[in-house]
């Protein structure tokens, strides 16, 4: 089975500013109140080690488009139970904004267990760190001009 959920929000800043908090992962326990913590290094083919919301796993990147997109894909357990590709893409608007998307594919054996879970909890997760980088993209781009 498969399943997929996406988000977008519009940020008023630059692709770089985003990108900046997006890699900074020290200061993720400061304002993402999703993914609780990230490490290991940015490269692409690294495992990370990630905490969020009650779950610990350890994906691998796949790609990684500096000021365009950080896409990572993990497993819980044992590959094919329950596989996710997340998605972090940003998208220059042209008019000195950007837009931000979060999205996440999942497929395996047990999403059909996890399924509303996700469309409650896994979207509500995304939805609210973007409006936090949001907060927080913004208020760097207008500590910066000043």
């Amino acid at each position: 089975m498969k399943k997929q959920i996406s988000t977008s929000i519009r940020i008023e800043t630059s692709p770089k500013v985003i990108w900046d908090i997006l890699i900074d992962f020290n200061a993720y326990p400061e304002w993402n109140p999703f993914i609780r913590s990230i490490s290991g290094k940015l490269t692409l083919g690294a495992k990370l080690k990630v905490a969020l919301m009650g779950m610990n796993f350890k994906p691998q990147i796949m790609e990684l488009i500096p000021n365009k997109s950080f896409i990572w894909l993990g497993h819980l357990g044992m590959k094919g139970l329950f596989d996710g590709e997340h998605k972090f893409h940003v998208i220059d608007n042209g008019d000195g904004s950007s837009t931000f998307e979060q999205s996440e594919r999942f497929s395996g054996i047990l999403v059909r267990l996890f399924s509303s879970s996700l469309d409650k909890n896994t979207k509500n997760g995304f939805i609210e760190m973007n409006e936090k980088l949001k907060l927080r993209a913004e208020h760097r781009s207008l500590s910066n001009d000043k």
